[in-house]
């Protein structure tokens, strides 16, 4: 049940955030292409990657996210800026253009909290804000367990 509900929650966090993304997606110069807007949108959830970070995570060459990473800095939507630790790396932010346009906001979020604050009670509210900081503590992007780690656990 518990697998069930996770599930299903997480499912519908997708599909709105693949709606909200695909409708930002225009047919003009300048816009993102889907594959774009998902690699800006990897970049923004990472923080300030470097692209070998950005590579890694996704699983791709390094010449590969090089060529998303470059033609994202053309359109205005993440620049590079040297690290200071190494002047040979670059950490990729992403700009002001990103933000217009990725509308950071998740008004369908707020709007669920108001719901839940308006059926429980702030104890109850409590409990589940604790269960969730353990769920979201428990998910690691990008790395999963081994299947030794999930036999200790059963």
């Amino acid at each position: 049940m518990l697998e069930k509900e996770v599930s299903d929650l997480y499912k519908k966090f997708r599909l709105v955030h693949y709606r909200e993304l695909f409708g930002r997606i225009r047919e003009k110069d300048g816009s993102l292409s889907a594959t774009e807007a998902y690699a800006a949108d990897v970049i923004y959830l990472l923080g300030t990657p470097t692209i070998k970070q950005f590579a890694d995570f996704l699983g791709i060459s390094q010449p590969n996210a090089t060529y998303k990473v470059n033609c994202l800095v053309s359109k205005g939507y993440v620049t590079k800026v040297t690290s200071d630790e190494d002047r040979r790396e670059f950490l990729l932010h992403v700009s002001d253009r990103f933000y217009n346009y990725y509308d950071t906001r998740n008004s369908f979020i707020q709007d669920a909290c108001d719901r839940l604050r308006d059926e429980f009670t702030p104890e109850e509210l409590d409990t589940f804000e604790k269960m969730l900081w353990s769920l979201n503590k428990a998910v690691r992007p990008g790395a999963s367990r081994t299947a030794e780690e999930k036999h200790r656990r059963e």
